[in-house]
């Protein structure tokens, strides 16, 4: 049975300007904890206790920023976060999960997670982690469309680059995230380092290297150059 710190929708009309997330958590002592920490940061918590409850929620409710367990009963973690994505839910979400390898936390990124938290975690990580989250989760309208070598452009809205033929490629959340980063400064040279803590939260550098390779299938080789022993940076597309 879902458990509610506070009514989900409560606040809603404007009574309440707390920063409103949710949090869905199956491990009843671990959900009591992370909510009495996330209220005394300032946040209104509604909490769900499976995975149904959750989605429900999610549909049902605008949220600031989404915690879910991957591991959840009912409907795994994953599954819901798909359900949102397919049903236009654009809020950041932060996984929770005890699984750390790599093909795990790339499987929870391209299922749309914008941040992959491993389970036992620090609290004060997971507060700054929900900070980033928010903070990446408002729009930028300066910035809509990056120039990409050979007269196409990246537009951030719709995920795409587009060619002067016409030709439109479709990317993920994080494709876009990482091109856009790399486009932003096309003459830096970026750490690997330094791109899974812009681009996937402090993710493992791993990582990086999967999603280089993404790009690379989709725009060609040399979209992204390697500079041996330092990184990556931007380079042409086919």
């Amino acid at each position: 049975m879902a458990r509610s710190a506070q009514r989900p929708g409560d606040g809603a009309g404007g009574t309440d300007a707390r920063p409103r997330v949710l949090l869905v958590e199956d491990e009843q002592e671990l959900a009591t904890l992370v909510a009495g920490v996330l209220h005394g940061a300032g946040y209104a918590v509604d909490l769900a206790g499976d995975g149904q409850r959750g989605l429900h929620l999610g549909l049902t409710h605008h949220y600031e920023v989404i915690v879910v367990d991957r591991g959840l009963p009912v409907v795994d973690g994953l599954e819901v976060l798909r359900a949102w994505r397919r049903c236009g839910v654009g809020t950041p979400v932060l996984v929770l999960t005890a699984r750390s390898a790599v093909a795990d936390r790339v499987e929870g990124l391209d299922a749309g997670a914008e941040d992959y938290l491993g389970k036992p975690f620090d609290l004060s990580e997971l507060l700054a982690r929900l900070r980033a989250l928010r903070r990446r989760g408002q729009p930028d309208a300066a910035a809509e469309a990056l120039a990409l070598p050979g007269g196409r452009r990246l537009d951030l809205a719709s995920r795409t680059v587009e060619g002067t033929d016409g030709a439109v490629v479709a990317l993920s959340g994080r494709e876009c995230a990482l091109l856009a980063l790399l486009a932003g400064r096309p003459e830096q040279v970026f750490e690997r380092q330094t791109l899974g803590e812009r681009v996937f939260g402090d993710a493992d550098p791993a990582i990086v290297d999967v999603y280089v390779h993404y790009l690379r299938r989709k725009l060609g080789r040399s979209v992204v150059r390697t500079v041996r022993g330092v990184g990556y940076r931007l380079g042409g597309l086919r």
